[in-house]
């Protein structure tokens, strides 16, 4: 691998991710709406997610499922049942209460759940295993190490992009949820994430083999 492949690895990493994209919109929505915890939290499922589509994506295990209407077809239902069971959970969300120091969340949701959350979505998501198969070749060099190193490496630099840019999201965002937690906003919002997730999971249902 070259400097210069590297490079244009991460440049067209960062472009993807900052990309509106069903993973960097639920960590806005969570973070502007619940705190920046529950932002970071799902951005270390959603990133702890591609280790098992890299490694998947690097011997060749992906390339079979993508090949197998079955088990592609599988993994699509069950995405798409998780994200209508995010989409309905989010209509019976309370609006985030907060005291003097915005950091005392008085939330009693774990940072594992979380990342359970988060690593769940990614790794019923289908179109993560499409993009790795279809974008990670094009940084392929065939007179280098074995391939399998060079998409694990490739892996490994894209999550930490993911991550950077996840987190950079939920701090941000999570900076102002206290502005957004008023019951007609905090109404509008539940009803926007309903919408987001259910769509999400509509076009999940929707996508052809």
């Amino acid at each position: 691998m070259t400097f210069e492949q590297i490079l244009s690895f991460i440049a067209a990493s960062a472009a993807l991710t900052f990309l509106p994209g069903p993973d960097n919109i639920f960590v806005l929505t969570q973070s502007l709406t619940r705190g920046r915890r529950f932002g970071i939290g799902i951005s270390s499922g959603l990133v702890s997610g591609l280790i098992i589509h890299t490694f998947l994506a690097a011997f060749g295990i992906s390339l079979l499922i993508s090949n197998s209407p079955l088990a592609f077809n599988i993994i699509r239902y069950l995405g798409a049942a998780y994200l209508f069971y995010l989409a309905i959970s989010a209509l019976f969300e309370k609006p985030l209460k907060t005291d003097t120091n915005e950091e005392k969340i008085r939330e009693n949701t774990g940072f594992f759940i979380l990342w359970r959350t988060g690593f769940i979505m990614n790794l019923l998501n289908p179109k993560v295993i499409i993009f790795f198969l279809a974008f990670f070749p094009q940084f392929i060099i065939e007179d280098g190490f074995k391939t399998h190193w060079q998409m694990i490496i490739l892996g490994l630099i894209f999550m930490i992009i993911a991550l950077i840019i996840f987190f950079l999201i939920a701090m941000l965002a999570g900076s102002f949820s206290k502005f957004f937690n008023k019951p007609q906003f905090w109404t509008v919002v539940k009803w926007m994430k309903f919408i987001i997730l259910g769509s999400i999971g509509v076009t999940l249902l929707l996508t052809q083999h």
